[in-house]
């Protein structure tokens, strides 16, 4: 009775964790999306200087914003996963962390000001730099956190929709000329922060947040400050890019590079977000030592990341050049070797990912991670001082694409031995075969077409068509699910039909 008992719950979780990662996949291609869309219509409408400026701004507050959010996302999702199934616990931390937070904003917020008002470089852009930095409040005051720890993927999906629908809307009715720069900077200031103005009302179903006095600064302070310069190392990579080309070479540069790197972000984030579904129950399974389900859990997520993320790398590098005049226009095509030294990046991240956002920080390793991260930089920073001024943008990606690799190797040193990844080996030979007819077949149809849309669409629809049947041949796990759901789905309608 018992053996069937937990066989219902593992069956349950196992759908849970299939709900939330669709979901969240979701969520994340919402949010990508408006960009995605947006972005080949703005760019033409405001040209690369003005999407120069709205990425420098975008570069400056996004320190700020890391200042205001110190570690605490990562750090509130692990703790509060830890402790929700004891409500008092549960209110009682969430409300210690959320004090922190309203306190480390009011801080950023100082700087921020101080920094306009002193900084020369920065005059010009004193008024786009405030509008893009709203969001900051918001996301504070939304505390999303508490969503993610009870696991609330479908609500969190739901409300980013409808947000974008609007935001959408408002691109297209209120940037029409090069000079609405500043409208566009609004419409995405507020495609954050309607979702987290929602989420105050919203959250008040798992518990009553407030700002208190106790905070426990003793407990929380060294975690948050480790997992703070983790966070600020993992987002100033791409930030420190834009910001050294913008002082080095001005906005058109900042532009290209931009540019190349919205199309990666895009894609990379669908990824990545797989990660955010699964650190509460891994920090949850690491308190209580369960390495069967952390291993079982860890190879689920390889084996997705690895089979979609792969051939989205090897996609975007072949057809790089049709991407970058599809979604900037002709003027941005020079960013197109640059965003093929970014997919090296994004593949690392990949890995990046696992090791540091779903094995060291759910283990309580953040200090190791941290140290990987700031060396990271460190390199990052020297390396753009030397490659920028040889090669402009492409010396930036080059840069990057090493201190990536570089925190890889300093992430793996004193690996938890009971982290056992089965048949990765598999994994990555289907992967491989798959992405070496990927390259095959997109460079035949290059070689027999013209035309930017139609070799574009060719090649990513017989890249998808002879990478599944790839992976069919070889049983992938991810491919085979597909295919059940689909059998599912079929028969449903069918059922349906003849009723």
């Amino acid at each position: 009775m018992e053996i069937g008992i937990d066989m219902k719950e593992q069956k349950k979780k196992e759908i849970s964790l299939k709900e939330n990662t669709f979901f969240n996949m979701l969520k994340t291609v919402c949010t990508i999306m408006l960009p995605l869309i947006t972005f080949p219509y703005s760019s033409r409408i405001l040209h690369a200087q003005n999407i120069g400026k709205i990425n420098f701004g975008t570069s400056i507050v996004n320190y700020f914003t890391l200042i205001a959010a110190l570690g605490i996302t990562t750090y509130a999702v692990r703790e509060c996963s830890r402790v929700k199934n004891n409500t008092e616990q549960f209110s009682q931390t969430v409300n210690e962390i959320f004090s922190i937070n309203i306190v480390s904003t009011i801080i950023s917020y100082f700087i921020l000001i101080g920094c306009l008002i002193f900084v020369p470089d920065l005059k010009g852009y004193t008024i786009l730099i405030l509008i893009q930095s709203i969001p900051i409040i918001f996301t504070t005051l939304g505390a999303d956190w508490i969503n993610t720890t009870m696991e609330d993927f479908k609500y969190i999906a739901i409300r980013t929709l409808i947000v974008q629908l609007f935001i959408l809307l408002a691109m297209f009715i209120f940037v029409k000329e090069e000079k609405d720069y500043y409208n566009y900077a609004i419409i995405f200031m507020l495609s954050t922060s309607a979702a987290n103005i929602v989420n105050i009302i919203y959250r008040k179903k798992f518990c009553k947040t407030k700002f208190i006095l106790k905070m426990n600064i003793k407990k929380h302070s060294i975690p948050i400050m480790m997992l703070f310069a983790t966070t600020l190392s993992q987002t100033i990579l791409p930030s420190i890019d834009m910001t050294m080309l913008g002082i080095a070479q001005g906005d058109v540069s900042v532009g290209l590079y931009s540019t190349a790197a919205k199309i990666i972000n895009c894609v990379s984030q669908v990824v990545i977000s797989i990660a955010w579904v699964v650190i509460p129950k891994l920090s949850y399974d690491f308190a209580n030592k369960n390495y069967n389900r952390i291993n079982d859990m860890l190879y689920k997520v390889s084996l997705l990341t690895v089979t979609v993320g792969m051939p989205c790398v090897v996609g975007i590098n072949v057809i790089a050049p049709e991407l970058i005049e599809i979604f900037g226009g002709h003027e941005y095509v020079g960013a197109s070797s640059c965003m093929q030294i970014m997919t090296i990046t994004m593949a690392i991240g990949f890995i990046v990912n696992i090791l540091g956002n779903m094995i060291l920080i759910p283990s309580m390793k953040e200090k190791q991670f941290m140290i990987a991260c700031v060396v990271s930089v460190g390199v990052n920073i020297i390396l753009n001082g030397i490659m920028i001024p040889l090669w402009n943008m492409s010396g930036a990606a080059v840069a990057t694409a090493v201190s990536s690799f570089v925190m890889i190797l300093i992430a793996t040193l004193k690996f938890d031995k009971n982290i056992h990844i089965k048949n990765l080996k598999k994994v990555f030979t289907e992967v491989f075969v798959g992405c070496l007819c990927i390259i095959i077949s997109a460079w035949i149809i290059k070689m027999f077409l013209n035309g930017i849309w139609i070799t574009t669409i060719a090649v990513i629809f017989v890249s998808v068509v002879i990478y599944a049947v790839v992976l069919l041949l070889f049983k992938n796990e991810v491919a085979l699910q597909i295919i059940n759901i689909l059998k599912k789905l079929l028969f449903a309608i069918t059922k349906k039909n003849c009723h």
